[in-house]
C-alpha cells in the first residue's frame, strides 16, 4: 500500500465517520463548512430530535499525539460553539437542540479502521 499524505488521510477519515453518521441514522447537511474564523468538518441532523449534530472529525494513523479526548481542547471546543452558532445564524431551521460531536478515526492499527463517536463534549 503507498503512503497517504495528511490530507489524504484526513479525507478518508472524514468519509469514514459520515458513512458512520448515517449508519446511526443521522442526515449530513454540509461537510468543510468554513467561514473566515474557521471550518466545521460535518454538520448532521438527527431529524428525530430535532437535533443539529456538529462534528470534529480526528483522523489518526497512531497514537503519538493522544486519543480523541486529548484531541479536543477547551479552546478548540470554544471555537468549535462558535463555528456552529455562526452556521446556525444563517439557516432558516429551527433546531430543538444543538450538539457538538467528536469522532475519532484510528487507521492502521487493525485490518478496519476505529471509530470512536464522543456525543455531547460539551
Amino acid at each position: 500500500m503507498t503512503s497517504l499524505t495528511r490530507a489524504e488521510i484526513g479525507a478518508l477519515g472524514e468519509q469514514l465517520a459520515v458513512e458512520h453518521l448515517r449508519t446511526l441514522g443521522l442526515v449530513v447537511l454540509d461537510r468543510n463548512w468554513r467561514c473566515r474564523y474557521g471550518e466545521l468538518d460535518v454538520i448532521a441532523a438527527d431529524d428525530a430530535t430535532r437535533t443539529a449534530v456538529f462534528v470534529e472529525v480526528k483522523t489518526r494513523t497512531s497514537d503519538r499525539f493522544g486519543g480523541v479526548q486529548q484531541a479536543v481542547t477547551p479552546d478548540k471546543v470554544r471555537r468549535l460553539r462558535r463555528l456552529a452558532g455562526l452556521w446556525l445564524a444563517g439557516q432558516d431551521k429551527g433546531w430543538a437542540a444543538v450538539r457538538i460531536d467528536v469522532i475519532g478515526v484510528r487507521i492502521g492499527r487493525q485490518r478496519t479502521p476505529e471509530i470512536t463517536h464522543l456525543q455531547a463534549v460539551v
